[in-house]
């Protein structure tokens, strides 16, 4: 789960920008020709867990504090990826999940989930931050799903289930390397057996698989961003363990999953530097009844480009863009905690989404900031804003939340007058800490274009303004981006809407549009 702000990753897929087909989006793995490059995720979708049912296939995310939790993304060939749904729609009502009594819940929540299918039921392991393992079950990837805890935490549960379908988790327990194997009751609701049976030094991230006579244990090594395999006859060993690949080579804890056709891929994350952890998938091939990612002409290796593993399925990707016309959040947005409902609505105006300042001093502490992932390697996000109705007091804006988060906010005075003020909230092991960028600047109008440019080839970000749309002032000058899970949100940084007022307040935001787009040719490189 833990990992480095390396930027290998999207220095290189920067550079293939040039080699692939000319095209509008952010970014495109599949190259229309049969063919798909790396990352098939340029976003930050950590902790992967891939399965096939059918010819669709399923992908769990981690989600940690964000609210609807554990995102589910389908897809018909590996790399074209849409948001499915989300099995958790709120956290516990614990205070930290909603930003009360001065507590929080970033970098803790729901992480590390696993996925698995059998007779016609979907399960997911998971066990949120100081609290024992759940299952979850559905009978329909989109729910509605019902959970049961078990008596005690098993980190980064490995759920597998037998054939028979008997189901055991493989757990490193407090990720010191001691692998066991927690076997469950037929209705997977207790553990009735608990061994020891492999140690990894440093492995967290179990996942297991069966081929043929085989079982295979994949454990990622976070000290070493490294990738690992076992193999053995019987789930209870002996095990033997080989080193797979690592963040040099492709990425870390992942597995495999098969195809119809008898092929097998592989998926892991890659931690990529201030974008987060995205993901990369691998041609598989076998040597001996063990599993040599790459290919055979180029084997221990993530290759940057290869053959789709399906055929004949079109572009797809997550949604990002949104016009607030639907009745529900599109699954692209969460909220930083469980929101409160009172505050935010898309009825209220239809073909907006209203967001009522919530009390809060300052951005990191303030609930209802709505956010989505950023897109790499560089991105440019405008949003629309209809800001006749924030009051005095409020902060009510957009731009990015994380380690860093730069918000350009409108605000009014007593008298009424709009200004706008532009402040990167740094997150430090002592609290955030807020430097103002911009000063008061005076803004008249009733819409608000705000643009926000990131570049996670040089991990900087830039802010402007409009009043029409067309010409733009910039804001504060540059920011920095950043991935720290010590202190930020354990996250790649995330694009926000907010609004907050340190007082008791009545204004509002109405939110237009939200768009996303690979940046304009003439824009210029942050450095």
């Amino acid at each position: 789960m833990r990992g480095s702000t390396t930027r290998g990753a999207a220095i290189l897929a920067l550079a293939l920008l040039g080699s692939g087909m000319a095209s509008a989006q952010v970014w495109r793995s599949d190259q229309g020709d049969g063919s798909y490059r790396n990352p098939v995720l340029f976003a930050d979708y950590p902790d992967p867990d891939i399965i096939r049912v059918g010819s669709d296939y399923y992908f769990v995310t981690t989600t940690f504090a964000n609210a609807p939790g554990l995102t589910l993304l389908k897809s018909k060939d590996l790399v074209n990826w849409r948001i499915f749904s989300h099995v958790v729609p709120r956290l516990d009502d614990r205070p930290e999940y909603r930003l009360d009594g001065g507590k929080d819940a970033y970098r803790r929540g729901l992480f590390a989930a696993s996925l698995r299918y059998h007779d016609g039921t979907f399960y997911i392991a998971v066990t949120p931050v100081g609290q024992n393992t759940r299952i979850y079950r559905a009978r329909a990837p989109q729910g509605p799903w019902t959970m049961n805890e078990l008596d005690r935490a098993a980190f980064d549960p490995g759920l597998f289930i037998e054939g028979d379908g008997t189901g055991y988790i493989a757990t490193s327990i407090g990720a010191d390397g001691t692998i066991r194997l927690l076997k469950l009751d037929p209705a997977f609701r207790r553990i009735v057996d608990d061994r020891k049976v492999h140690y990894n030094a440093g492995a967290e991230g179990s996942k297991i698989i069966c081929r043929g006579d085989f079982y295979y244990l994949f454990n990622a090594i976070p000290r070493r961003l490294g990738l690992t395999v076992s193999r053995a006859r019987s789930l209870y060993g002996p095990w033997e363990t080989r080193p797979q690949i690592d963040d040099r080579s492709g990425g870390h804890q992942g597995a495999l999953v098969d195809t119809a056709d008898g092929k097998w891929v592989g998926f892991v994350m890659l931690d990529a530097g201030s974008i987060g952890r995205t993901t990369n998938i691998s041609p598989i091939f076998w040597q001996d009844d063990w599993p040599v990612w790459g290919t055979p002409d180029a084997p221990d290796r993530v290759p940057a480009r290869a053959a789709k593993p399906v055929a004949g399925y079109p572009f797809a990707e997550p949604a990002a863009s949104d016009d607030f016309s639907a009745r529900q959040l599109g699954g692209q947005w969460q909220w930083n905690h469980n929101p409160d409902d009172s505050r935010w609505s898309l009825s209220a105006r239809p073909g907006f989404l209203r967001l009522r300042p919530t009390q809060a001093d300052n951005l990191w502490r303030a609930r209802n900031t709505l956010v989505q992932k950023a897109q790499g390697p560089r991105s440019r996000a405008e949003v629309k804003l209809d800001i006749r109705h924030v009051a005095a007091g409020d902060r009510c804006g957009f731009g990015t939340f994380g380690q860093y988060s730069a918000t350009l906010s409108v605000t009014r005075n007593d008298r009424g007058a709009a200004s706008l003020t532009m402040d990167v909230l740094e997150s430090t092991e002592k609290g955030p800490v807020v430097d103002r960028r911009m000063a008061a600047t005076p803004f008249a109008g009733a819409a608000l274009w705000i643009a926000l440019d990131l570049d996670f080839t040089t991990d900087r970000g830039r802010l402007s303004y409009s009043g029409d749309g067309v010409r733009w002032q910039a804001a504060g000058g540059q920011f920095p981006l950043a991935f720290a899970w010590r202190t930020g949100t354990f996250q790649g940084e995330q694009m926000a809407l907010s609004c907050f007022n340190a007082r008791p307040g009545n204004g509002y935001l109405d939110v237009d549009s939200f768009t996303l787009s690979a940046p304009p040719a003439d824009t210029p490189r942050s450095k």
